[in-house]
Protein backbone atom coordinates (compact mmCIF):
# COMPACT_ATOMS: atom_id res chain seq x y z
CA UNK A 1 0.00 0.00 0.00
CA UNK A 2 1.07 3.61 -0.60
CA UNK A 3 3.48 3.61 2.33
CA UNK A 4 1.45 1.55 4.77
CA UNK A 5 3.47 -1.16 6.57
CA UNK A 6 6.48 -0.23 4.48
CA UNK A 7 9.38 -1.17 6.75
CA UNK A 8 10.23 -3.41 9.67
CA UNK A 9 10.46 -0.41 11.99
CA UNK A 10 7.02 0.80 10.93
CA UNK A 11 5.55 -2.65 11.53
CA UNK A 12 6.86 -2.60 15.09
CA UNK A 13 5.52 0.90 15.86
CA UNK A 14 2.55 2.01 13.72
CA UNK A 15 2.46 5.45 15.33
CA UNK A 16 5.55 6.38 13.25
CA UNK A 17 4.32 4.60 10.11
CA UNK A 18 3.72 7.24 7.43
CA UNK A 19 1.00 5.97 5.13
CA UNK A 20 0.52 8.89 2.74
CA UNK A 21 1.58 12.44 1.90
CA UNK A 22 -0.60 14.89 -0.03
CA UNK A 23 0.40 18.38 -1.15
CA UNK A 24 -1.59 20.73 -3.38
CA UNK A 25 -2.56 24.39 -3.82
CA UNK A 26 -5.50 25.10 -1.53
CA UNK A 27 -8.62 24.97 -3.72
CA UNK A 28 -9.96 28.41 -4.57
CA UNK A 29 -7.32 30.32 -2.59
CA UNK A 30 -4.32 31.93 -4.29
CA UNK A 31 -1.02 31.73 -2.45
CA UNK A 32 -2.08 28.97 -0.07
CA UNK A 33 -0.78 25.42 0.23
CA UNK A 34 -2.41 22.37 1.80
CA UNK A 35 -0.30 19.59 3.31
CA UNK A 36 -1.61 16.29 4.67
CA UNK A 37 0.30 13.42 6.23
CA UNK A 38 -1.34 10.25 7.49
CA UNK A 39 0.17 7.81 9.97
CA UNK A 40 -0.94 4.70 11.87
CA UNK A 41 -2.62 2.46 9.26
CA UNK A 42 -5.80 0.80 10.44
CA UNK A 43 -6.06 3.07 13.48
CA UNK A 44 -8.95 2.28 15.81
CA UNK A 45 -10.91 4.62 18.08
CA UNK A 46 -8.63 5.84 20.85
CA UNK A 47 -5.46 5.70 18.74
CA UNK A 48 -3.10 8.51 19.73
CA UNK A 49 -0.10 10.29 18.32
CA UNK A 50 3.21 9.77 20.13
CA UNK A 51 4.50 12.47 22.46
CA UNK A 52 8.03 11.24 21.66
CA UNK A 53 7.82 11.82 17.91
CA UNK A 54 8.07 14.91 15.70
CA UNK A 55 5.76 14.84 12.68
CA UNK A 56 7.29 17.16 10.11
CA UNK A 57 6.64 18.60 6.66
CA UNK A 58 9.81 19.85 4.94
CA UNK A 59 9.76 22.12 1.89
CA UNK A 60 12.36 23.60 -0.43
CA UNK A 61 11.91 25.91 -3.37
CA UNK A 62 12.54 23.88 -6.50
CA UNK A 63 13.32 24.38 -10.18
CA UNK A 64 12.27 21.81 -12.76
CA UNK A 65 13.79 22.33 -16.21
CA UNK A 66 12.73 20.18 -19.17
CA UNK A 67 15.55 17.97 -20.35
CA UNK A 68 17.89 18.76 -17.44
CA UNK A 69 19.59 16.14 -15.31
CA UNK A 70 18.72 15.96 -12.51
CA UNK A 71 15.23 17.09 -13.45
CA UNK A 72 14.58 18.78 -10.10
CA UNK A 73 16.96 21.16 -8.37
CA UNK A 74 16.14 22.80 -5.07
CA UNK A 75 17.52 25.59 -2.94
CA UNK A 76 19.44 24.93 0.27
CA UNK A 77 17.08 27.08 2.33
CA UNK A 78 14.48 24.91 4.01
CA UNK A 79 11.02 25.64 5.35
CA UNK A 80 9.05 23.39 7.64
CA UNK A 81 6.00 22.72 9.74
CA UNK A 82 6.76 20.57 12.79
CA UNK A 83 3.98 19.04 14.85
CA UNK A 84 4.44 17.66 18.37
CA UNK A 85 1.90 16.16 20.74
CA UNK A 86 1.24 16.15 24.43
CA UNK A 87 0.75 12.98 26.41
CA UNK A 88 -2.88 12.01 27.00
CA UNK A 89 -4.04 14.06 29.98
CA UNK A 90 -7.29 12.36 30.88
CA UNK A 91 -9.38 15.56 30.97
CA UNK A 92 -11.96 14.96 28.31
CA UNK A 93 -12.50 13.66 24.80
CA UNK A 94 -14.72 10.87 23.62
CA UNK A 95 -12.55 8.14 25.10
CA UNK A 96 -11.92 9.87 28.42
CA UNK A 97 -8.61 11.40 27.46
CA UNK A 98 -7.40 14.44 25.57
CA UNK A 99 -4.26 15.21 23.59
CA UNK A 100 -3.06 18.52 22.19
CA UNK A 101 -1.07 19.17 19.03
CA UNK A 102 1.35 22.08 18.62
CA UNK A 103 2.15 23.22 15.09
CA UNK A 104 5.34 25.29 14.72
CA UNK A 105 6.44 26.69 11.37
CA UNK A 106 9.89 27.80 10.26
CA UNK A 107 8.40 31.27 9.72
CA UNK A 108 7.61 31.56 13.43
CA UNK A 109 3.87 30.86 13.33
CA UNK A 110 2.49 28.58 16.02
CA UNK A 111 -0.87 27.04 16.81
CA UNK A 112 -1.96 24.59 19.52
CA UNK A 113 -5.20 22.66 19.08
CA UNK A 114 -7.00 19.77 20.73
CA UNK A 115 -6.59 16.55 18.78
CA UNK A 116 -9.77 15.63 16.95
CA UNK A 117 -11.36 19.07 17.24
CA UNK A 118 -11.69 21.42 14.25
CA UNK A 119 -9.50 24.52 14.10
CA UNK A 120 -11.91 27.41 13.72
CA UNK A 121 -9.33 30.19 14.04
CA UNK A 122 -8.86 30.54 10.28
CA UNK A 123 -6.45 33.20 9.08
CA UNK A 124 -3.02 32.52 7.65
CA UNK A 125 -2.67 29.11 9.31
CA UNK A 126 -5.36 26.49 9.72
CA UNK A 127 -4.57 23.07 11.19
CA UNK A 128 -6.08 19.76 12.22
CA UNK A 129 -4.78 16.61 13.88
CA UNK A 130 -6.84 13.55 14.60
CA UNK A 131 -8.51 10.38 13.40
CA UNK A 132 -9.94 10.48 9.87
CA UNK A 133 -10.99 7.93 7.30
CA UNK A 134 -8.04 6.71 5.24
CA UNK A 135 -8.50 8.16 1.71
CA UNK A 136 -6.13 5.69 0.05
CA UNK A 137 -7.60 3.03 -2.24
CA UNK A 138 -6.04 -0.01 -3.88
CA UNK A 139 -6.51 -3.72 -4.51
CA UNK A 140 -3.47 -4.86 -2.52
CA UNK A 141 -3.71 -8.67 -2.93
CA UNK A 142 -4.04 -8.31 -6.72
CA UNK A 143 -0.96 -6.08 -6.82
CA UNK A 144 1.06 -8.46 -4.64
CA UNK A 145 -0.08 -11.36 -6.84
CA UNK A 146 1.03 -9.42 -9.92
CA UNK A 147 4.58 -9.16 -8.61
CA UNK A 148 4.62 -12.76 -7.38
CA UNK A 149 3.40 -14.32 -10.63
CA UNK A 150 5.00 -11.79 -13.01
CA UNK A 151 1.61 -11.37 -14.71
CA UNK A 152 -0.94 -8.56 -14.38
CA UNK A 153 -3.53 -9.93 -11.94
CA UNK A 154 -5.89 -6.96 -11.75
CA UNK A 155 -9.60 -7.43 -12.48
CA UNK A 156 -12.02 -4.93 -14.06
CA UNK A 157 -13.61 -4.46 -10.64
CA UNK A 158 -11.17 -4.81 -7.78
CA UNK A 159 -11.57 -4.83 -4.00
CA UNK A 160 -10.39 -1.84 -2.00
CA UNK A 161 -8.11 -3.26 0.69
CA UNK A 162 -8.40 -0.03 2.71
CA UNK A 163 -12.21 -0.02 2.67
CA UNK A 164 -13.54 1.59 5.85
CA UNK A 165 -10.13 1.94 7.48
CA UNK A 166 -8.93 4.97 9.49
CA UNK A 167 -5.59 6.70 9.94
CA UNK A 168 -4.28 9.51 12.11
CA UNK A 169 -4.06 12.70 10.04
CA UNK A 170 -2.01 15.89 10.33
CA UNK A 171 -3.42 18.63 8.10
CA UNK A 172 -2.08 22.13 7.39
CA UNK A 173 -3.61 24.85 5.19
CA UNK A 174 -1.46 27.96 5.14
CA UNK A 175 -0.75 31.23 3.40
CA UNK A 176 2.72 30.37 2.14
CA UNK A 177 4.27 33.82 2.32
CA UNK A 178 2.78 34.73 5.70
CA UNK A 179 3.48 31.41 7.39
CA UNK A 180 6.65 30.09 5.76
CA UNK A 181 8.27 33.36 4.69
CA UNK A 182 9.14 35.23 1.52
CA UNK A 183 10.95 33.48 -1.30
CA UNK A 184 9.09 30.19 -1.09
CA UNK A 185 8.10 28.75 -4.44
CA UNK A 186 6.32 29.08 -6.72
CA UNK A 187 7.51 25.49 -7.24
CA UNK A 188 8.21 23.56 -4.04
CA UNK A 189 9.46 20.08 -3.23
CA UNK A 190 7.71 18.53 -0.22
CA UNK A 191 8.54 15.55 1.99
CA UNK A 192 7.01 14.27 5.24
CA UNK A 193 8.94 12.67 8.10
CA UNK A 194 8.51 11.12 11.50
CA UNK A 195 11.58 11.62 13.69
CA UNK A 196 12.79 11.49 17.26
CA UNK A 197 12.62 14.67 19.30
CA UNK A 198 15.74 16.60 20.26
CA UNK A 199 19.33 16.09 19.19
CA UNK A 200 20.77 13.98 17.78
CA UNK A 201 17.73 13.42 15.58
CA UNK A 202 16.95 10.01 14.14
CA UNK A 203 14.48 9.53 11.30
CA UNK A 204 11.88 6.78 11.63
CA UNK A 205 10.18 7.15 8.25
CA UNK A 206 10.12 9.55 5.33
CA UNK A 207 7.52 9.89 2.65
CA UNK A 208 7.48 11.55 -0.75
CA UNK A 209 5.77 9.73 -3.59
CA UNK A 210 3.46 6.76 -3.09
CA UNK A 211 4.81 3.22 -3.35
CA UNK A 212 8.51 4.02 -3.45
CA UNK A 213 9.18 1.47 -0.74
CA UNK A 214 6.45 -1.14 -1.25
CA UNK A 215 6.81 -1.25 -5.07
CA UNK A 216 10.16 0.13 -6.12
CA UNK A 217 12.35 -0.96 -3.19
CA UNK A 218 10.62 -4.19 -2.19
CA UNK A 219 12.26 -7.60 -2.38
CA UNK A 220 10.80 -9.13 -5.51
CA UNK A 221 13.50 -11.74 -6.01
CA UNK A 222 15.01 -10.09 -9.08
CA UNK A 223 17.78 -7.94 -7.59
CA UNK A 224 20.91 -10.09 -7.90
CA UNK A 225 23.08 -7.55 -6.09
CA UNK A 226 21.11 -7.57 -2.81
CA UNK A 227 18.66 -10.51 -2.90
CA UNK A 228 18.35 -10.87 0.90
CA UNK A 229 18.53 -7.26 2.07
CA UNK A 230 15.41 -5.26 2.96
CA UNK A 231 16.54 -1.77 1.98
CA UNK A 232 13.53 0.14 3.21
CA UNK A 233 14.68 1.03 6.73
CA UNK A 234 18.04 2.14 5.31
CA UNK A 235 16.15 4.26 2.79
CA UNK A 236 14.08 5.85 5.56
CA UNK A 237 17.23 6.98 7.34
CA UNK A 238 18.35 9.00 4.33
CA UNK A 239 17.62 12.72 3.92
CA UNK A 240 15.31 13.04 0.91
CA UNK A 241 17.07 16.26 -0.08
CA UNK A 242 20.62 14.93 0.36
CA UNK A 243 20.99 11.24 -0.43
CA UNK A 244 24.29 9.87 0.80
CA UNK A 245 26.68 7.77 -1.25
CA UNK A 246 26.80 4.77 1.10
CA UNK A 247 23.65 3.00 -0.11
CA UNK A 248 22.88 4.95 -3.27
CA UNK A 249 24.16 2.20 -5.58
CA UNK A 250 22.04 -0.36 -3.72
CA UNK A 251 18.91 1.79 -4.02
CA UNK A 252 19.58 2.35 -7.70
CA UNK A 253 20.17 -1.36 -8.36
CA UNK A 254 16.93 -2.31 -6.58
CA UNK A 255 14.85 0.24 -8.51
CA UNK A 256 16.42 -0.80 -11.82
CA UNK A 257 15.70 -4.45 -11.03
CA UNK A 258 12.08 -3.72 -10.12
CA UNK A 259 11.60 -1.58 -13.22
CA UNK A 260 12.78 -4.63 -15.18
CA UNK A 261 10.02 -6.60 -13.48
CA UNK A 262 7.28 -4.07 -14.17
CA UNK A 263 8.53 -3.43 -17.70
CA UNK A 264 8.12 -7.15 -18.45
CA UNK A 265 4.47 -7.34 -17.35
CA UNK A 266 3.13 -6.33 -20.77
CA UNK A 267 5.32 -8.22 -23.27
CA UNK A 268 3.24 -7.11 -26.27
CA UNK A 269 5.16 -3.91 -26.88
CA UNK A 270 8.20 -1.85 -25.99
CA UNK A 271 7.29 0.56 -23.20
CA UNK A 272 10.16 2.91 -24.03
CA UNK A 273 11.16 2.95 -20.34
CA UNK A 274 14.68 1.72 -21.07
CA UNK A 275 16.92 4.13 -22.97
CA UNK A 276 20.43 3.06 -24.02
CA UNK A 277 20.35 0.23 -21.49
CA UNK A 278 19.25 2.31 -18.48
CA UNK A 279 16.07 3.57 -16.88
CA UNK A 280 15.82 7.39 -16.69
CA UNK A 281 12.87 6.82 -14.34
CA UNK A 282 15.30 5.59 -11.68
CA UNK A 283 16.83 9.05 -11.32
CA UNK A 284 13.38 10.63 -11.25
CA UNK A 285 12.14 8.22 -8.57
CA UNK A 286 15.20 8.71 -6.37
CA UNK A 287 14.19 12.39 -6.13
CA UNK A 288 11.54 11.16 -3.72
CA UNK A 289 9.38 14.17 -2.91
CA UNK A 290 6.19 15.70 -4.23
CA UNK A 291 6.68 18.66 -6.58
CA UNK A 292 3.97 21.33 -6.43
CA UNK A 293 3.61 24.48 -8.55
CA UNK A 294 1.73 27.05 -6.45
CA UNK A 295 1.32 29.36 -9.44
CA UNK A 296 -1.07 26.84 -11.00
CA UNK A 297 -4.66 26.36 -9.84
CA UNK A 298 -5.74 23.30 -7.88
CA UNK A 299 -6.25 20.25 -10.08
CA UNK A 300 -7.26 16.79 -8.94
CA UNK A 301 -4.97 14.71 -11.15
CA UNK A 302 -1.57 16.42 -11.29
CA UNK A 303 0.46 13.63 -9.70
CA UNK A 304 3.82 13.24 -11.54
CA UNK A 305 2.78 15.61 -14.35
CA UNK A 306 5.54 18.14 -13.54
CA UNK A 307 8.27 15.50 -13.41
CA UNK A 308 7.11 13.60 -16.49
CA UNK A 309 6.82 16.84 -18.46
CA UNK A 310 10.46 17.56 -17.67
CA UNK A 311 11.44 14.03 -18.66
CA UNK A 312 9.67 14.55 -21.99
CA UNK A 313 11.32 17.94 -22.52
CA UNK A 314 8.12 19.98 -22.28
CA UNK A 315 6.73 22.56 -19.87
CA UNK A 316 4.28 21.27 -17.29
CA UNK A 317 0.70 22.50 -17.29
CA UNK A 318 -0.70 21.40 -13.91
CA UNK A 319 -0.01 22.12 -10.25
CA UNK A 320 1.49 18.66 -9.78
CA UNK A 321 1.69 17.40 -6.21
CA UNK A 322 -0.84 14.85 -5.08
CA UNK A 323 -4.48 15.09 -4.04
CA UNK A 324 -6.35 12.45 -1.97
CA UNK A 325 -8.79 11.52 -4.74
CA UNK A 326 -6.30 11.00 -7.58
CA UNK A 327 -5.97 7.33 -8.56
CA UNK A 328 -2.20 7.22 -8.13
CA UNK A 329 -1.97 3.43 -8.29
CA UNK A 330 -3.39 3.44 -11.83
CA UNK A 331 -1.14 6.37 -12.78
CA UNK A 332 2.00 4.75 -11.35
CA UNK A 333 1.29 1.25 -12.69
CA UNK A 334 0.56 2.64 -16.15
CA UNK A 335 3.90 4.45 -16.11
CA UNK A 336 6.11 1.61 -14.85
CA UNK A 337 4.48 -1.03 -17.07
CA UNK A 338 3.68 0.82 -20.31
CA UNK A 339 5.71 4.03 -20.10
CA UNK A 340 4.81 7.68 -20.54
CA UNK A 341 1.51 7.96 -22.37
CA UNK A 342 1.17 4.18 -22.49
CA UNK A 343 -1.98 2.10 -22.41
CA UNK A 344 -3.74 2.50 -19.07
CA UNK A 345 -3.33 -0.13 -16.38
CA UNK A 346 -5.96 -0.22 -13.62
CA UNK A 347 -6.24 -2.17 -10.39
CA UNK A 348 -10.03 -1.96 -10.68
CA UNK A 349 -10.44 0.36 -7.68
CA UNK A 350 -11.07 4.01 -8.57
CA UNK A 351 -12.29 5.71 -5.41
CA UNK A 352 -11.92 5.76 -1.65
CA UNK A 353 -14.57 4.54 0.77
CA UNK A 354 -15.62 8.18 1.14
CA UNK A 355 -13.84 10.55 -1.28
CA UNK A 356 -12.14 13.64 0.07
CA UNK A 357 -13.72 17.06 -0.35
CA UNK A 358 -12.18 20.34 -1.51
CA UNK A 359 -12.84 22.10 1.81
CA UNK A 360 -10.86 21.95 5.06
CA UNK A 361 -10.09 19.46 6.61
CA UNK A 362 -10.67 17.57 3.33
CA UNK A 363 -10.63 14.00 4.67
CA UNK A 364 -13.84 12.25 5.71
CA UNK A 365 -14.67 11.80 9.42
CA UNK A 366 -13.50 8.50 10.89
CA UNK A 367 -15.36 5.26 10.64
CA UNK A 368 -16.36 4.52 14.23
CA UNK A 369 -16.59 0.79 13.53
CA UNK A 370 -13.74 0.06 11.12
CA UNK A 371 -13.09 -3.51 10.04
CA UNK A 372 -9.98 -5.25 11.25
CA UNK A 373 -8.83 -6.69 7.96
CA UNK A 374 -5.78 -8.45 6.62
CA UNK A 375 -4.11 -5.75 4.51
CA UNK A 376 -2.72 -8.34 2.12
CA UNK A 377 0.84 -7.04 2.43
CA UNK A 378 3.69 -9.53 2.97
CA UNK A 379 5.21 -8.84 6.37
CA UNK A 380 8.80 -9.62 5.50
CA UNK A 381 11.13 -12.31 4.27
CA UNK A 382 11.87 -13.29 0.70
CA UNK A 383 9.08 -12.94 -1.84
CA UNK A 384 7.12 -15.92 -3.02
CA UNK A 385 7.92 -17.06 -6.52
CA UNK A 386 5.50 -18.75 -8.83
CA UNK A 387 6.14 -22.32 -9.81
Amino acid sequence: MSDHLSSQRALRDPVVDLTDLYAFPTPGADGRLTLIMNVFPGAQAGAAFSDAVAYRFRLRTATVRPGDHPLTRFEAAEHSVTVTFSDLDGTGGTDGSRQTATFLTSGGSARTVVVGEPDDAGGDLRVFAGLRMDPFFMDVPAEVRTRRTRELAFRPVGTNSVEGQNALSVIVDCDVRAVLGDGVGPVVAVVAETTTLGRPMSRFERKGRPEMKNFMLSQNGNDPANPELDLRDLYNLEDAFALGDTYLAAFRARIDANLDLFNSLDPRKDSGLKVNGRYPLTDLLLDDFLVVDLSKPYSEDGFLEIELAALEGRTHVSCGGRTPNHDVIDALYTLIVNGIGGEAVSDGVDRATVPATTTFPYLAPPNHHPPVADPGVPMGGRPERSA
